[in-house]
Order: C-alpha cells, then sequence, then structure tokens
C-alpha cells in the first residue's frame, strides 16, 4: 500500500502508537484493542479489501489482450440424406488457431497504465476507508464513556433532589416551608428522573453503535490517552494533508488513469497487426469408399498454415472520435474532481482544528464552571439553612451544576474525537500510524503483486468465506453501569 512519507509526521504516528499502549488496567479495555478489533473484523473494512481485490483484476484482464490466444474446435457430422453419389457420409474434423497480438496502436499498454493507476488510487480509498472507520470507533468509543459519566450525573441528580424533597417535605410538615416549596421539588424530581431515562437510552444506543463497529459489547472501557502529534496550526495541518490524505493521493490517481483511457479510445484509428498459425485435419471415417474412385475424396485431409494480419481500420461511423471525446470529458471531469477533493479535504482539516481547539477552551470553561458551581451549591445551600435563600434557589444552583458536569464530558468527548478527525484528515489515523496487534497488517500490494502476473485460465480462487464477525448473537445493551463508576 502506497504510505504517506513525512518523516516528522511519521515519527508522530509511532508516537501515537506507544502512546495508545500504555498504562490500561488489565481489566480495561483500551481504544487500541478496539482499534485492532475493528481492523481485523469490521465488514465496510473487509469488503473495501475484497473490493480493493477486485480492482487488482483489471490489471490482469487489460493485459490479457496483448497475450496470445488459441482455440480449438472439433466437429463429427453423419449425413442421414446424402445429395449425391459423391458425399461421404460422415465426417470428423478439428481444427486450432493460435493469434498472437503485435501491435494494437498503443491500446493494450495505455490500458494496462490506466488499470495500474485505478489500482493505486483503489488503495488510497482503502487507506480513506480504514481511516473513516477509525474516525468512527474513535467516535463511539468516546460515546459510550462520555454517556456514561452523563448517566452517573444524572444519578447523582436524582438522588440529590430525592433527598431534597425529603427535607422539604420534613420541613413543609413543621412549618418551615410552604406547599409551592415541596411542588417546586416534586417537579424537578421528575424532570431529573426523565432526564435519567434519556441519558439512560443515549447509553444504550452509543454502545450498540459501538458493537456495530468493534462486534463485541464495550467492557469497561478505559479512558484514552492524549492524542500525541497534532499541529499548531491549520496552516501546518493542511501542508501535511496536501500530501498526505488518501482522497487526493486517490484523486490524482484518477485524474492521470483518465489520460490513459484518452489514449485507448485514440488507438481505435491505428492499423492492428498479429500473427497466426492454424491447423486442420479432417476424416471421413472410411465413408467415402463405394464412391466413383475419380471423384472418390482421399481417406484424410489435414493443413497447416502461418501467417500474418493487419488490420487497417478506414472508417467506423464516427465511434472512435467519440469515445476520444468522451474520453477527454471524463479526463477534465476527474481533474474537477481532485480540485473538489482538494477543497473538501482543505475545508475538513481547517473544520477538525478549529473544533479541536474550540473543545479544548471549553474543557476549561467547563472545568471552571464546575468548580463554581459546586461551590455556589454549597453556599445557596448554606444560606437557605440561614434563610436567606428559597428552595428554588437550590434547585436552580443544583441545574446549573448538572449542566457545568454534563457539558464538561461532552467537551472531552469532541475534542478528542477532534483531534483523532484531525489527524484523519491529514492522512495519519490508519493502522501503521497506530500501531494495532493482532498479527500482520493487511498489505494490499500482497494480492496485486499475486495476481497481475497471471495468465492460466484455471487459475481460479477458494469460495470466499466471511471475514467480519457477526453481532446477531450480542446480547441487547443495557445502561447498567461497569463496576469502575461505583453506581
Amino acid at each position: 500500500m502506497m504510505r504517506k512519507a513525512n518523516g516528522f509526521h511519521k515519527a508522530a504516528g509511532v508516537a501515537m502508537a506507544v502512546t495508545l499502549l500504555a498504562g490500561a488496567p488489565a481489566s480495561a479495555e483500551t481504544l487500541r484493542e478496539a482499534l485492532a478489533k475493528a481492523y481485523r473484523t469490521n465488514p465496510l473494512l473487509t469488503g473495501a479489501r475484497a473490493q480493493q481485490r477486485a480492482i487488482d483484476e483489471n490489471v490482469a484482464i487489460e493485459k490479457a489482450d496483448g497475450r496470445p490466444n488459441a482455440g480449438a474446435n472439433g466437429e463429427y457430422a453423419e449425413l442421414l440424406d446424402r445429395p449425391s453419389v459423391f458425399t461421404p457420409r460422415r465426417s470428423v474434423s478439428a481444427s486450432s488457431t493460435i493469434n498472437v497480438p503485435l501491435y494494437s496502436g498503443g491500446a493494450v499498454r495505455n490500458a494496462v497504465n490506466a488499470a495500474k493507476l485505478r489500482v493505486e488510487a483503489g488503495q488510497q480509498d482503502l487507506r480513506g476507508t480504514e481511516a473513516s472507520v477509525f474516525t468512527r470507533v474513535v467516535a463511539a468509543y468516546l460515546d459510550v464513556i462520555r454517556d456514561q459519566e452523563i448517566v452517573v450525573f444524572n444519578l447523582d441528580n436524582v438522588n440529590a433532589l430525592g433527598v431534597n424533597l425529603q427535607a422539604s417535605s420534613d420541613r413543609f410538615e413543621v412549618g418551615d416551608l410552604t406547599r409551592t416549596d415541596v411542588a417546586q421539588s416534586q417537579s424537578r424530581l421528575a424532570i431529573a428522573r426523565a432526564d435519567l431515562e434519556n441519558a439512560q437510552a443515549n447509553l444504550i444506543a452509543s454502545r450498540e453503535n459501538y458493537i456495530a463497529l468493534v462486534g463485541s459489547a464495550p467492557e469497561n472501557l478505559e479512558t484514552p490517552p492524549p492524542l500525541p502529534g497534532l499541529p499548531e496550526t491549520p496552516e501546518a495541518a493542511v501542508a501535511v494533508a496536501l500530501t498526505d490524505n488518501p482522497d487526493i493521493l486517490a484523486a490524482k490517481k484518477a485524474r492521470d488513469a483518465a489520460a490513459y483511457d484518452v489514449r485507448v479510445a485514440k488507438a481505435q484509428v491505428l492499423p492492428r497487426i498479429s500473427a497466426f498459425t492454424q491447423g486442420s485435419y479432417q476424416d471421413y471415417l472410411n465413408s467415402e469408399r463405394g464412391i466413383v474412385v475419380a471423384a472418390r475424396p482421399s481417406g484424410s485431409v489435414s493443413q497447416a498454415i502461418v501467417g500474418a494480419n493487419i488490420t487497417i481500420p478506414l472508417y467506423q461511423g464516427g465511434r472512435p472520435a467519440a469515445l476520444a471525446r468522451q474520453g477527454t470529458a471524463r479526463e477534465a471531469q476527474a481533474i474537477e474532481g481532485e480540485i473538489a477533493t482538494e477543497r473538501d479535504v482543505i475545508a475538513q482539516t481547517r473544520s477538525a482544528f478549529a473544533s479541536h481547539r474550540a473543545s479544548l477552551r471549553a474543557i476549561e470553561s467547563t472545568r471552571s464552571a464546575i468548580d463554581s458551581t459546586s461551590l455556589s451549591l454549597e453556599g445557596v445551600r448554606a444560606e437557605n439553612s440561614a434563610g436567606t435563600r428559597t428552595i428554588l434557589d437550590i434547585l436552580d444552583a443544583q441545574r446549573e451544576a448538572l449542566n457545568a458536569r454534563v457539558q464538561y464530558a461532552v467537551a472531552q468527548r469532541n475534542a478528542y474525537v477532534a483531534g483523532f478527525s484531525l489527524l484523519a484528515a491529514m492522512g495519519h489515523a490508519e493502522a501503521d500510524d497506530l500501531g494495532l496487534d493482532g498479527g500482520p497488517l493487511y498489505d494490499p500490494n500482497v494480492n496485486y503483486k499475486r495476481v497481475s502476473g497471471k495468465w492460466v485460465d484455471f487459475d481460479f480462487d477458494a469460495t470466499p468465506q466471511p471475514i467480519a464477525t457477526r453481532t446477531v448473537d450480542s446480547p441487547a445493551q443495557t445502561a447498567i453501569l461497569p463496576q469502575n463508576h461505583g453506581n
């Protein structure tokens, strides 16, 4: 597989692999382990690899047009009603032909070159699929962690509001609070329970999405380590992306292949030369006996012919020119497609950079908000005991504390996913960047080298078997929290 060559960012990829290795308890599932599972068994990846193997065969298919071809024919004939007495009753014949293309106006050579470029483009597309699947796995992994934390926050909120309602009811019984205070507490508790139900439903959805991508249920996910190798400026990120992004590299290969297609079309107006040899044999199986000797054919006839054939197209109804013009238009489309891809990649890279930086700032802000709302909640409770704050003030402070914690969890998730998306846009979020376990990485060049030079007609592959794992037997997920959350 063609890979990126930027030394600095390759070193950053090695650093990422080392970082993702570090420091998880044996009982926890790490992000690196989740990515390794997806790499081995995700059907989007395994299907993309099969598609690339199909693209590899186009080189051998195009080469076949420039290779000799041979054929044989046999026939047995029995005359039920002879047209004359000079016709034998039966005959057996056989013939064979070998044709060797010598010159095709460059059509075969250019078709092979186009096929090779499309193989390289397909390998880049496979890189893009790999990065896309990994980005989705990272997002799913962080979604589970985020939603588990949000469930914990909402559980804490429900418990706190339950205690608050009990205290409000007790104080109402002794005449210290009004029924309005109790009703406000009851309302907030009911809303908190509804929020908890929604949070639990979101957690279940995140876990199911994780199963769809990774192939197994999330088990006690470990908080992922920081992402190394992130650029300092959007300009630096874009510079790497323009060199290493697989979508851009694939678009360039597709453009070059389209140029060869035009040459193939133009070759239709050029002469074609081939050499051939033919041999034939015919035997009347003694059925010519009884025919007048002067008119009787010999018992068998054989012949061999060797020659050359030249075909000079004079007029083909305008078809070659139409094919050439069509190819030129498709080349123009490929050129514009390359620019469109470049635009998209630049936008994705800058957007991911901005999202990552914004999420980092959001983390700092929400961390400060958590500290402030915690102090505020304690102060409001104390002031309520002193009679200077109402129950509604406590409920509002409780809501603000919950919101700050939820926003912090969301910001942490968004920062990590945006950072990984930035690495993916730069072309540095694939298996060889992450150093995944589980055996050697898939190399599409292995299959290409295996099949590109094959020439035997009966060299078939075995019937394919599923590689991706099914999830039909995985249990339906629940919102039960892992033990390390303590709830």
